[in-house]
């Protein structure tokens, strides 16, 4: 057996290890407009060096540092230079040249001030409004109100508070009068009777068991106890659910037609009373771009109204330039400036990058803008990375989250971008146009005769589209229409 021995190896290798800078870089350009703005928030509570400074105080420094721009916008591109021995000299040109980046930054923020700028009136009507939103009331809470109102009996309540304790967000018991008994000692028959109660309470079909008791609930209370929807519901709900009009039809001895109209106003309830009483917050939506015509032109601008605007700290400016002042008080400083310096490049670097793909999905798109979703043209992220010469990851990242506000409406800058189909006549068509034409083609059908998958293979092909049928299937559940057999009405 051969003799095992443990041997230290040395090994060159090469790995492409990201600085911190460059991580932070690639973390900006992901983030939407309202993370960016709290990240930037975060960092100024963090970095002392950086502040906020308000519109009008950015124009009157402007004039007053316009000159120190001037003198020092020959030095190495902007970047800082590097310290040796921490002397003076360097730390006076690190505080110099994060002074100019810090014009240029508020220099930046100028061309989107007077866009849709909101008065200060309009602000303080906007957070009087946000303050006086109360918290909404729960499902439970609502509930428990009208079981107060509904019964003095302490029993009762106690009954009936377990069983409002057990009803889920959609409005549904989920527990048994079995399970109950077992932990309340509760009698079967005072269960029935306060969930009687509760069923009887708003909003309509709560406290049901499943969803045939829930619309039947519905039912009752519009006086339609006893109708043929009442029948259906108790009895078929599950071929109504697949729309087999025919077999309900023939074990009721009725017509379709009247099945269909009962189908009709059966899906007017609500299958979830619960869910008027949801509790997710909306998610707000701010446009990163901003794009409106201005006589012959689309007109571009980034969104920095609410964006904090950034500048080196006077303090910190006034404190460099003591004499004696200690080394570690120094050398702090000195990282502070030089992690102020990386923000403020890394923004403005996030802000250029996205305005520039977004001027070139304007100009590509400007037909679209123009004239709407069936002009839009098929366009991939390779071609807009080559143009703005930047790399197809970086096009990902920076339109990932964003949001561009058009003419045509607010799109997510990935809506612009779609894969192409050939046409029979060579060309190429936008994938997102050709879902738009099912859609239509759907829309105009006869409801009594629904066109098949194959059917409307067809009739693209007609208009010099070929698509397999798996494509118009796939379209076709993304558009959320069903297949031809459930849109079949009578």
């Amino acid at each position: 057996m051969p003799e095992m021995r443990f041997e230290q190896l040395q090994k060159q290798t090469q790995k492409l290890i990201m600085s911190p800078q460059m991580q932070q870089a690639i973390h900006l350009l992901q983030l939407p407009l309202m993370e960016l703005n709290a990240l930037i928030e975060q960092e100024m509570v963090e970095n002392p060096i950086l502040e906020e400074t308000s519109q009008e105080e950015t124009s009157q420094e402007e004039a007053n540092s316009s000159e120190q721009t001037k003198s020092t916008e020959n030095n190495d591109e902007g970047t800082l230079p590097a310290t040796e021995g921490g002397s003076e000299l360097d730390f006076d040109k690190e505080f110099d040249t994060l002074s100019r980046l810090d014009d240029e930054w508020r220099e930046y923020f100028q061309q989107s001030s007077s866009y849709n700028k909101i008065s200060d009136d309009e602000d303080n009507r906007r957070q009087y409004y946000e303050s006086s939103i109360t918290p909404k009331e729960t499902l439970e809470e609502h509930l428990l109100m009208q079981l107060n109102i509904a019964t003095t009996n302490d029993s009762q309540r106690k009954t009936g508070e377990l069983i409002i304790g057990n009803i889920d967000n959609n409005g549904f018991l989920s527990i048994s009068p079995e399970e109950i008994h077992e932990t309340s000692q509760c009698p079967e028959h005072e269960f029935e009777t306060v969930l009687r109660i509760i069923q009887s309470f708003h909003p309509v079909g709560v406290g049901a068991r499943s969803l045939s008791e829930c619309l039947l609930l519905q039912l009752i209370r519009l006086g339609k106890g006893s109708s043929l929807e009442a029948a259906i519901v108790k009895n078929f709900i599950g071929e109504l659910g697949h729309k087999n009009y025919s077999l309900i039809a023939g074990k009721l001895s009725v017509n379709v037609t009247d099945i269909q109209k009962a189908a009709e106003m059966i899906s007017t309830l609500e299958p979830r009373p619960g869910r008027i009483f949801d509790q997710e917050e909306p998610v707000y939506v701010i446009p990163d771009i901003l794009v409106e015509k201005i006589g012959d032109e689309f007109v571009i601008t980034m969104n920095n109204e609410k964006t904090p605007r950034l500048r080196i700290s006077n303090l910190y400016k006034t404190l460099m330039k003591e004499k004696g002042l200690e080394s570690s008080t120094k050398e702090y400083i000195r990282e502070k400036v030089q992690a102020g310096k990386w923000l403020v490049r890394n923004i403005q670097q996030r802000q250029q990058t996205i305005y520039n793909i977004a001027e070139e999905l304007v100009k590509r798109q400007g037909s679209f803008l123009e004239n709407g979703i069936s002009h839009l043209r098929p366009l991939t992220m390779q071609e807009v990375a080559s143009s703005v010469g930047i790399h197809e990851s970086t096009v990902s990242r920076a339109i990932a989250n964003k949001y561009m506000d058009t003419p045509q409406g607010l799109f997510q800058m990935k809506f612009f971008f779609s894969t192409s189909i050939s046409t029979q006549t060579g060309g190429t068509i936008s994938a997102l146009n050709v879902k738009e034409m099912v859609k239509i083609i759907i829309k105009k059908e006869n409801p009594q005769k629904p066109l098949s998958d194959q059917k409307i293979i067809q009739l693209l092909s007609e208009q010099g589209i070929d698509l397999a049928r798996r494509t118009v299937a796939k379209y076709r559940k993304e558009l959320h229409i069903l297949p031809s057999n459930l849109r079949k009405k009578f």
